[in-house]
């Protein structure tokens, strides 16, 4: 079992580029106020939603990771209001918000970031499924694919640490191994 950086037992997979920002999410990491709006505005564009439904729809994406709480949300889609960037239309005590024109634009200036927000909870919900899984002892799919991918992976470290120790000449005929390797490899991957 790998342990990194005191995050205990689970430092593995806090620092492999699960959380937020360049690096991944450190301990207690939390959104910003302003990558909330923008991932607010961004469910907004996808359909007009109730405060409840946005705290909902960001919990699920982040396959419970991340749960904003009401504390968080009804505040930014004030903000987000006050802005102009969404508009709200009474439905009796509930209130449904929509994206305007002014957040759309705002929106497409930070469609990259938006975007790689949305992709590290699609990355972070995958993880956590499998967590529940393992916890709840079911097997997980293709895990005899995975533990002989993980095989060849070892195997292939283990030769090239051995060929640290080899004449030139010798790692010479390794890089050129690895090179054709790489590229069918790559052409294996391309459709």
């Amino acid at each position: 079992m790998r342990h990194r950086r005191g995050y205990g037992r689970f430092g593995w997979w806090m620092e492999e580029g699960v959380g937020f920002g360049p690096r991944g999410v450190s301990a207690g990491r939390k959104l910003g106020s302003g990558e909330l709006q923008l991932l607010i505005l961004a469910l907004l564009e996808e359909q007009p939603r109730h405060g409840y439904d946005l705290i909902k729809e960001l919990t699920e994406r982040s396959g419970g990771f991340y749960a904003p709480s009401p504390g968080m949300v009804y505040p930014a889609l004030t903000y987000l209001e006050e802005l102009g960037h969404a508009a709200v239309e009474s439905e009796g005590a509930k209130k449904l918000y929509r994206i305007t024109e002014s957040g759309k634009a705002e929106l497409g200036k930070n469609r990259e970031a938006v975007q790689a927000m949305l992709d590290q909870f699609e990355r972070i919900a995958r993880k956590m499924e499998r967590m529940r899984r393992f916890f709840a002892g079911d097997a997980i799919e293709n895990e005899d694919d995975r533990s002989e991918f993980r095989a060849a992976r070892h195997a292939l470290r283990t030769a090239l640490r051995e060929a640290r120790e080899a004449s030139p000449e010798a790692q010479q005929r390794v890089l050129e191994i690895v090179t054709r390797a790489v590229q069918d490899i790559r052409g294996a991957l391309t459709p």
